[in-house]
């Protein structure tokens, strides 16, 4: 029964006794309220199960609707705000099983506080309007803060959720924790999403699922949030086995760096990466986790180090490693350099597999020059995160894990990397992103993408514009990608066994001393003479191939100590090194003829300066070699000494 539309509070008093006198005040199995509220000309739908409607009452001021719950909590509703009551049986509700509604997800706390902590749980009551597409129900449940950045930088904060028992929610298996992902940062409210259908149609295990809800806490409207599966060992998650099985992140943030205190981190013996164990985790964790966590991990490790490809398919699943890959490559994220929210697992005697797949607001090319305050993404679709040749790392992050990148050594590797992206090439944006525009229908016809803006308003920024810009940018992406991948060199199987000084080149530079870092100049290399000195031609040289090191005064190697793939920081006497003590630096990201300089005016006060890097080529078993002496010649330097 449906009762006519609330004028004014003694109305809603009114009309709830006529509905008691109505029903005989009869008690049912289980009974549904729905209450409907009306807001900005929008409305919603909230659930609650009770198990007699004389559960109902207001407060003392008559200004809020009390329904009591399970647990002798209570779930307040201001009367002002309510538009109308339902009452109905839960057995007549048949599910339609439709993931890309938007449902709306109504959070009430114990004690009517915010959630402030990611540490400490905070009892809760949850109810859940499935809307006709899956199960609605109320349980009561624990929630606290989630997620690094994401809950420190944003007012709008990502939480967790942790039911008293396992659960079914929205379709999706049973589990106690679930995550609401706020998105804040991602304007389209997709980025996790598209990379997470990708994940489904490769294949990739244990792929998380979307629901979009509309969340409510204590009556306030906090927007549209993802809601989704949290990462963790379980039949229904992570499916590995109790007895043996192992999950683990590679993550700066949870690792011995940023978390030394903690029993389950470790630093890998061979790559020296951050991992934190995941599972087994408190239940099931013993002094030796850890240690035998890592050695199990240092035998793919070591595998990889020394491309022993025949070990590394015993140990490592190959295609999972690839697929999972070229979605961190093609989606720009990040965090692979990091490494963070990067996921392991293995069962038993099984191999290693990649995932499940987590945290892609920090991909689609984000402006970290604002990441505190900004929504800026898809700028440039043509960087790359482990460079045109990943064996050399000379992308923008030349600091990635060479556990991702080593096996760009193997030839068996390098085909299998490219015949995956040819296979799914054609139709990787296509497929996601029709899924994407699924849930975007129903963003939009139900008004709750409106109503994310009136919430979270951001200046400059519409859902439209940056849903145009999005699929523009994953276009003009997957070409790159297709570009970038065919040309991935294929390493020569002739190994190397000598090598050969083939001679100098000399670039002369001039650099303004007020400039400092930032130089408008360049380092120039002929790329003519350097292959006549290497006796290949221009047309037969493969640039991918080619290493550039700083070296000593001395003639000997050095090392980069710079942002760039390559280059170096050069002390006063040429030698490279910290930038502590550096005076000029060079840096080399993806053009091997032109490089980057600058100066630090703290150290550099000296008007000339001479450093030398060396181009080095391998052809046909040898290394050759090409000295570039640099000759820095500095405009404005003070003749006083230091800059300061």
């Amino acid at each position: 029964m449906k009762y006519g539309k609330v004028i004014s509070n003694s109305l809603v008093a009114l009309a709830l006794v006529t509905a008691f006198l109505v029903t005989g005040q009869c008690v049912f199995a289980q009974r549904q309220v729905s209450v409907y509220l009306n807001s900005q000309n929008h409305q919603w739908r909230f659930p609650i199960l009770v198990d007699s409607i004389s559960e109902i009452r207001f407060s003392s001021d008559e200004q809020s609707m009390l329904v009591s719950v399970a647990g002798n909590q209570t779930v307040p509703f201001a009367v002002e705000q309510i538009d109308s009551v339902t009452f109905y049986e839960t057995a007549s509700t048949v599910e339609t099983k439709n993931p890309y509604q938007v449902f709306q997800l109504y959070l009430t706390t114990a004690d009517g506080s915010d959630i402030t902590s990611r540490d400490s749980y905070t009892d809760c009551h949850l109810s859940l309007n499935a809307q006709g597409s899956f199960s609605s129900f109320s349980a009561n449940a624990q929630i606290r803060g989630r997620g690094n950045s994401s809950f420190l930088w944003y007012d709008k904060k990502p939480y967790r959720i942790k039911f008293n028992q396992k659960r079914k929610v929205l379709g999706l298996s049973k589990a106690k924790s679930w995550v609401l992902l706020a998105n804040y940062r991602d304007v389209t409210d997709l980025m996790n999403t598209f990379v997470f259908e990708m994940g489904h149609w490769l294949g990739l295990p244990f792929t998380n699922h979307t629901r979009y809800v509309e969340l409510f806490v204590n009556g306030d409207y906090r927007g549209v949030y993802q809601l989704t599966e949290q990462v963790q060992q379980n039949k229904n998650r992570v499916d590995v086995s109790d007895e043996h099985g192992i999950l683990i992140s590679l993550d700066v943030d949870d690792g011995p760096a940023e978390s030394p205190h903690a029993a389950d981190n470790f630093w890998s013996e061979v790559y020296q990466m951050p991992v934190c164990v995941k599972y087994p985790d408190d239940e099931y964790f013993t002094t030796h986790t850890v240690d035998s966590v890592r050695s199990v991990l240092a035998e793919l490790e070591q595998a990889i180090k020394t491309r022993d490809y025949p070990r590394v398919e015993q140990l490592l699943d190959v295609p999972s490693f690839i697929k999972y890959l070229q979605i961190q490559e093609f989606i720009y994220n990040v965090e692979l350099s990091a490494p963070r929210s990067i996921y392991m697992h293995k069962d038993g005697d099984g191999p290693w597999v990649m995932g499940p797949l987590w945290d892609f607001d920090a991909g689609y090319d984000f402006d970290w020059s604002s990441m505190f305050t900004g929504h800026t993404f898809f700028t440039d679709y043509q960087e790359t995160v482990m460079g045109t040749n990943p064996l050399k790392r000379n992308g923008n992050y030349n600091y990635v894990p060479q556990f991702f990148t080593d096996l760009f050594g193997c030839p068996e590797f390098v085909k299998a990397y490219k015949a995956q992206w040819a296979a799914v090439k054609d139709s990787i944006v296509s497929h996601a992103w029709g899924e994407c525009m699924k849930y975007v229908g129903q963003l939009r016809a139900s008004g709750a993408i409106d109503r994310e803006f009136q919430r979270w308003p951001l200046a400059g920024k519409t859902f439209d514009t940056e849903l145009e810009k999005m699929h523009r940018w994953l276009n003009n992406r997957r070409q790159h990608m297709t570009y970038l991948i065919a040309a991935i060199p294929e390493p020569d199987e002739t190994p190397v066994t000598g090598s050969k000084l083939c001679g100098t080149v000399t670039a002369s530079v001039t650099m303004d001393w007020n400039k400092g870092f930032v130089q408008s100049a360049k380092v120039k290399v002929n790329r003519q003479r350097v292959c006549q000195l290497m006796g290949i031609a221009q047309g037969d040289l493969q640039e991918a191939n080619i290493s550039i090191v700083p070296l000593n005064s001395d003639g000997t190697e050095g090392e980069n100590h710079t942002n760039g793939a390559y280059g170096g920081w050069f002390d006063e006497d040429g030698d490279p090194g910290y930038f502590d003590w550096g005076h000029v630096y060079i840096e080399v990201f993806q053009d091997p003829w032109n490089w980057n300089c600058g100066l630090y005016t703290y150290n550099c006060y000296d008007k000339q300066h001479t450093v030398t890097m060396q181009i080095q080529y391998p052809h046909q078993g040898t290394l050759l070699k090409v000295n570039v002496s640099v000759n820095f010649s500095i405009s404005n330097a003070p003749d006083w000494g230091y800059g300061w």
